[in-house]
């Protein structure tokens, strides 16, 4: 019988359709992939290409070089100049376009998905993603901050070129202020983190637990919204990423270094997302938030049923994924 499960971060209820799951291999999307270059001519993220891009914001150097840029985005969806203005008429409400959207260029190779850096790599990115997070939090008009990555057609990218992207709001949207309500509410009925009291609970039962280091745990939630949907959660109390310690960098750089590198050899190099939940920087010492990433591959459709109901329907059995995913050799 199908298990309707919560998730109680979310608060979206899950189908877990367990009679009629797929097995984990069969989620493997086995496609031709053209081979590509260490350097294209036309991208505009390849070394030497610089002047394509909009003036940089930050590198990090290397021998001349560089080993991570960060820029503008040249088709930004927030413009960093102009004049903030609310508007209200009526039941309209706007707010002009201010804010902020850069690219972070991962690496001088234009051929090396994230998932084959080193941890090395990995971490100059997340250092990277933690200055301008703080920096663009440093803006009075910047409400929200979100790191993301968009990986293949199916994530929404277009530029093969790894890379990231920050993007600073003038509001908070509402997705984040009701899992921060919610949490509040379990703060208030428990006196116990939401995030802290899952990391618990997922380390107690252990069955859905991929990797377990000195600073972070990544793991399957027990109401995966999504085949493969994984989370990394630290397991220090903080409610703001830009709060990591350089310690832990390296910990959380191991963690996603392992875990894209079993989604990529175990499914292939699937396309995926990733993003960091994060409060703000004068949040940073709320007892009821705490940061974590979410990794969400790209491999099953939205349906009718959860567009009318908002209900997710996961094909995959959690359980089964973790232990899966334990067994690939990165």
């Amino acid at each position: 019988m199908p298990e309707m499960r919560l998730n109680l971060i979310t608060r979206d209820w899950v189908i877990i359709a367990t009679e009629r799951a797929r097995k984990p291999e069969d989620f493997r999307r086995r496609r031709d992939r053209k081979a590509l270059p260490e350097y294209l001519e036309s991208c505009p993220f390849c070394p030497g290409n610089e002047y394509k891009t909009p003036d940089e914001i930050m590198r990090i150097p290397d021998n001349g070089g560089w080993i991570v840029r960060v820029i503008p985005n040249k088709f930004a969806e927030l413009y960093s100049e102009g004049e903030s203005i609310r508007k209200r008429e009526g039941l309209k409400h706007l707010i002009t376009g201010i804010g902020s959207h850069e690219v972070i260029i991962e690496s001088p190779s234009h051929n090396t998905p994230t998932a084959l850096f080193s941890v090395d790599d990995i971490a100059n990115i997340i250092k990277a993603y933690k200055r301008r997070f703080i920096d663009i939090y440093n803006n009075p008009l910047i409400k929200h901050v979100i790191i993301f990555k968009n990986q293949g057609e199916a994530s929404g990218t277009s530029i093969v070129h790894p890379h990231s992207q920050v993007i600073g709001t003038p509001v908070t949207p509402f997705q984040v202020r009701d899992r921060v309500s919610e949490a509040r509410r379990f703060f208030d009925n428990t006196g116990e983190c939401l995030m802290c009291a899952t990391l618990k609970d997922e380390l107690s039962d252990g069955r859905r637990i991929i990797l377990n280091t000195e600073h972070f745990v990544t793991f399957i939630p027990y109401a995966a919204l999504s085949p493969f949907h994984t989370w990394i959660f630290p397991k220090r109390h903080d409610a703001a990423f830009g709060d990591i310690q350089d310690i832990e960098i390296s910990d959380l750089a191991y963690n996603l270094k392992e875990i894209l590198s079993r989604l990529y050899f175990g499914l292939d190099n699937p396309d995926f997302n990733f993003v960091i939940r994060s409060e703000s920087l004068k949040e940073s010492g709320s007892e009821y938030f705490h940061w974590y990433l979410s990794i969400v591959p790209r491999l099953a459709q939205s349906s009718g049923f959860q567009l009318g109901s908002g209900i997710y329907t996961n094909p995959s059995v959690p359980e089964e994924i973790a232990g899966f995913l334990r067994k690939v050799k990165s």
